[in-house]
């Protein structure tokens, strides 16, 4: 293979990259990422719930008066049903993160299928409506990920505004690099589509300190001078074109 053709095989492999992961990326199907309203925050926690840390959390949102979306792990969901009652009676919005938390973009297309509609079916059985949103894990689409969640009435969801909490001890770092974002965000005319963890995907009780104190560190700061949303407000927005996303 000559080094013209090469490179084109990069350019691919980069593109189908970009399209899978890039959470501003629209190439391989629409996602809900943030709305024209630069003085709006959504709050959102994937990987939960988690018996540790999601209480905690939900006593600060409630000391707030705001309510956030929870991605949630099918697995968890059916080893906390306690848990996510209480997260949907406090008025938060709860999503679908998947069963186990599989990188989609090269999971099976049967698996796909099973890994959402099990955790449709474990949280309309916890919730007794049907789930109307779906963060793929890692941000990880491709089409067939996508329409499977549209066709189980799901509207896919990624972000413009995270770090990696999951990983950083620093809980003043997380929250400095988000409030970053959040500028960089408003100036450009967007708001905020924040990704923290409550969780952790690979066991119940991991430690999300970090993550939970930076929520409070928002909360504080934002609290007097923006709107916190859950992101059933922003169903119908546009999607930012890839150069308003973190």
């Amino acid at each position: 293979m000559g080094l013209g053709a090469l490179g084109a095989v990069g350019l691919v492999a980069g593109g189908c990259a970009y399209a899978a992961l890039s959470p501003g990326s629209q190439i391989f199907g629409r996602t809900l990422i943030a709305a024209r309203r630069p003085d709006e925050l959504a709050l959102t926690f994937d990987d939960g719930p988690n018996p540790a840390w999601t209480p905690r959390l939900l006593d600060i949102l409630a000391a707030h008066g705001v309510r956030a979306t929870f991605f949630m792990v099918g697995r968890f969901v059916q080893a906390e049903p306690a848990l996510v009652r209480r997260v949907a009676e406090e008025g938060h919005l709860i999503g679908n993160h998947s069963w186990s938390h599989p990188n989609l973009a090269h999971t099976p297309a049967s698996r796909v299928v099973e890994e959402l509609t099990r955790t449709c079916d474990m949280l309309e059985q916890r919730l007794g409506k049907p789930v109307r949103f779906f963060r793929p894990p890692y941000g990880a689409r491709r089409p067939f990920v996508l329409c499977t969640a549209r066709d189980l009435g799901m509207t896919p969801v990624t972000w413009n505004a995270m770090t990696t909490d999951w990983s950083d001890p620093s809980a003043d770092r997380i929250a400095e690099q988000l409030k970053s974002q959040i500028e960089t965000n408003r100036r450009r005319g967007w708001a905020s589509n924040i990704v923290l963890h409550d969780g952790g995907h690979r066991a119940l009780g991991t430690d999300r300190g970090p993550s939970v104190t930076a929520a409070s560190q928002l909360l504080a700061r934002y609290k007097a001078t923006r709107n916190f949303i859950t992101l059933d407000a922003w169903s119908a927005a546009p999607a930012p074109t890839p150069s308003t996303t973190a």
